[in-house]
């Protein structure tokens, strides 16, 4: 398996409290990895994507989170013993229905977004317990309501929400807590492809203004809003009391009946 270590300059003091984002050259990712680093974490990063300088972190780690014993070699690349806090953000979608979805493609996004989470927690429960740090889990709000044409990555949503709750019961009794939010539309390269799909006589900008009218904050947000709150659930002093829990982060839409 091929992987590379880019390792940019690090914030020093060995007391500097240490966060792991999977998929952090995204936009959920990048932002979420600015939102620590401004705060004072030491940040480390992955993604599959090509190193990109830009990306504010410590330490980005190049790494396919679909191939097989890629999870492990990550843990291998992590140095010290302490983990204080894990993002599992790192996702793949795949756009097609239930009917066509092939063996392989179910495959790959369950691997992707739901096994690398897994393996990610389990392996790494035991640095995350000699700080009681804590886990993010970057779920969707299509584990509650969803589209068509997304079926995988709506059960890999759901399930990332049900390995939450399992995950914060197991590990509770080490100080470790473990939530999730669930982002609705967020000006994404995710979303943007999204929206240029549909048809419109305006395109991609007339199907993103007509889903802002049709959310009650009357904005789509960018990654930058939805950073502050998975830093806050990490935070053993911002959260030390929450675990288990999902954060539906959407602009209201999901409480919006649709036959309104």
């Amino acid at each position: 398996m091929a992987s590379s270590t880019v390792t940019l300059p690090a914030m020093s003091a060995d007391d500097v409290r240490r966060v792991l984002i999977t998929g952090v050259l995204g936009g959920i990712g990048r932002a979420t990895a600015a939102a620590f680093r401004a705060d004072g974490w030491r940040v480390i990063g992955t993604d599959r994507a090509r190193p990109d300088p830009d990306v504010e972190v410590d330490q980005l780690i190049s790494i396919d989170l679909s191939e097989r014993g890629a999870v492990a070699e990550l843990v291998g690349q992590l140095d010290g013993e302490r983990l204080d806090g894990l993002v599992n953000n790192a996702a793949y979608q795949a756009n097609l229905s239930v009917g066509d979805t092939p063996d392989d493609v179910w495959d790959e996004v369950m691997t992707v977004n739901l096994r690398a989470p897994f393996q990610l927690i389990r392996d790494l429960a035991p640095r995350l317990a000699k700080a009681r740090g804590g886990i993010v889990n970057v779920s969707s709000i299509h584990a509650l309501t969803t589209s068509a044409n997304v079926a995988a990555y709506a059960v890999s949503k759901g399930a990332l929400v049900a390995l939450t709750r399992s995950a914060a019961i197991d590990l509770a009794p080490t100080g470790v807590r473990c939530n999730a939010v669930l982002p609705g539309a967020v000006q994404t390269p995710m979303l943007f492809a999204g929206l240029g799909r549909r048809p419109h006589e305006r395109g991609l900008s007339g199907n993103l203004d007509e889903l802002t009218a049709r959310t009650p904050l009357g904005f789509v947000a960018r990654p930058n809003a939805v950073a502050p709150t998975i830093l806050h659930l990490v935070d053993p002093v911002r959260s030390p009391y929450t675990t288990g829990q999902t954060i539906v982060l959407d602009g209201g839409a999901s409480i919006h009946l649709s036959t309104e």
